[in-house]
């Protein structure tokens, strides 16, 4: 699928034909439909770049082609996992020819429909290198939106420490910190993308274009920033969890203990009893109260062993 959008007056409306200065936003585009944009911008256009912005494992890079120029950046966008939405990262492509520009994604993105709703300011689809710049500055700014809520529910775990903390919050922290590993991945590649595009002179820009540029590598930064951050507060989150779970567990286990060495005495008392040899060598064997004497004796002595733990902290 794609769609043909042009500015008038700073305002975006869509065309029906290919007219130059336009931009060309393909969505999943079957083969044809990149030979028909081709055609129609008079480049002829590798189908292996098209391709490159729709597969997941194609890395960030710029590539200075014939009649075009290939920019190929990381996105951030979710998908469904186990039925859970998380957090990844997929690439969009952008191609400049001398009269149109082109993106291309395999999944619509918040980060163009801010540019087709209309919300853009000083939009515009003929100054091509601004353009890119806005997108690129947007780029940023979504990361940032998500670490934010990545770390906001880093703390919504951590605020169940002093409660019922299970295995579950583990997981769901390491899924967290993983993707803040390809977060910081899909930034940095990013940031190599933006230092290159600050030494060609192929692309032409208006002079505001490079004040534009810089905004958006401080910003690429800041996110990259965060994700490091986040990342060692998840890190250290993480390791607060497990220690509180592993600390429950000991005590629990120590709780059995002191429970089993109590329930130990009147096993071992009564063992002694049961055996079977003359009575008459067995205390308190021929008193009328002798059972009562026993438990009580028993019972003491578990009083004792239970008040000598609980003084060693052993309780």
């Amino acid at each position: 699928m794609y769609k043909i959008y042009m500015t008038e007056n700073n305002v975006l409306h869509e065309e029906m034909e290919f007219r130059p200065g336009c931009w060309i936003r393909m969505v999943r585009p079957t083969a044809e439909e990149s030979a028909r944009v081709s055609e129609a911008v008079g480049v002829e256009i590798d189908k292996a770049d098209i391709m490159a912005a729709l597969d997941e494992e194609e890395s960030a890079r710029i590539e200075l082609e014939e009649g075009y120029t290939l920019i190929l950046v990381d996105i951030p966008t979710t998908e469904l996992h186990h039925e859970k939405e998380v957090y990844t990262t997929i690439p969009l492509g952008i191609l400049l020819t001398q009269q149109h520009i082109i993106t291309v994604c395999n999944k619509e993105t918040p980060i163009l429909q801010f540019f087709c709703s209309g919300r853009a300011k000083e939009f515009s689809t003929k100054k091509k290198m601004r353009f890119v710049y806005q997108i690129l500055f947007r780029i940023a700014a979504l990361y940032q939106g998500n670490l934010r809520i990545i770390d906001k529910k880093r703390t919504e775990i951590e605020s169940k420490v002093e409660g019922d903390t299970e295995d579950v919050d583990l997981i769901e922290l390491h899924e967290l910190e993983s993707t803040l590993v390809y977060f910081a991945t899909s930034l940095r590649a990013n940031g190599v993308v933006l230092d290159r595009l600050t030494r060609y002179k192929r692309l032409e820009q208006y002079p505001d274009d490079q004040e534009l540029l810089d905004d958006v590598i401080v910003e690429n930064k800041q996110a990259i920033e965060m994700t490091t951050i986040y990342r060692d507060i998840i890190n250290g989150t993480r390791e607060l969890l497990s220690s509180i779970i592993d600390n429950r567990l000991n005590n629990v286990m120590r709780y059995l203990a002191t429970i089993t060495i109590i329930m130990a005495i009147p096993t071992v008392i009564s063992g002694f009893y049961g055996m079977n040899v003359n009575s008459g060598g067995v205390p308190f064997s021929g008193t009328r109260f002798g059972f009562a004497i026993i438990a009580g004796i028993t019972l003491s002595i578990c009083v004792l062993v239970l008040i000598v733990l609980k003084k060693k902290k052993l309780l």
